[in-house]
């Protein structure tokens, strides 16, 4: 599995994400610009001293990441006002779930490109504009594990 950050803007988000896939032995990529340095204290805090155990790459720009992606890759989106229930999706090992920036969530575009690909998370209450992005993330990548016996699972 893949997490992938679109432009991340808080640093401790992104070292609670980095935190989770070492934890999981998720892949993390992180996509320019970002809206911290990568050696900002609170990133560092935040993904206390399980940077070490991620595997991550830095990519420029969305067209430098999908284009390195192998043939057949599946991408899914996760945005509010997705087609698709996030849990309804069978995802498969070497997929791909992609997050947006914390205040604008995903470019647009990318959820006009791949249309079939946008998933959400359901929210009950009408009031609620959004879900923290690390709240997020944890959220559909376990349940992208559950669905694979959670492989690698050492307790």
């Amino acid at each position: 599995m893949k997490i992938v950050l679109v432009e991340p803007e808080i640093a401790p988000n992104t070292g609670n994400i980095a935190r989770l896939c070492a934890a999981t032995g998720t892949e993390l990529h992180l996509i320019e610009p970002f809206g911290f340095q990568l050696n900002d204290s609170q990133l560092k805090r935040a993904g206390m001293d399980y940077w070490e155990h991620v595997v991550w790459k830095r990519w420029p720009n969305w067209s430098a990441f999908h284009s390195d992606l192998p043939a057949g890759s599946r991408l899914w989106f996760v945005e509010s006002g997705g087609p698709r229930h996030y849990a309804a999706v069978r995802y498969e090992s070497d997929d791909s779930i992609v997050f947006g920036r914390e205040s604008a969530g995903l470019p647009r575009m990318l959820l006009a490109d791949w249309p079939d690909r946008w998933i959400h998370i359901p929210m009950v209450h009408p009031a609620a504009r959004s879900l923290n992005v690390s709240n997020c993330v944890a959220i559909v990548l376990y349940e992208a594990l559950r669905q694979q016996g959670f492989p690698g699972s050492v307790a």
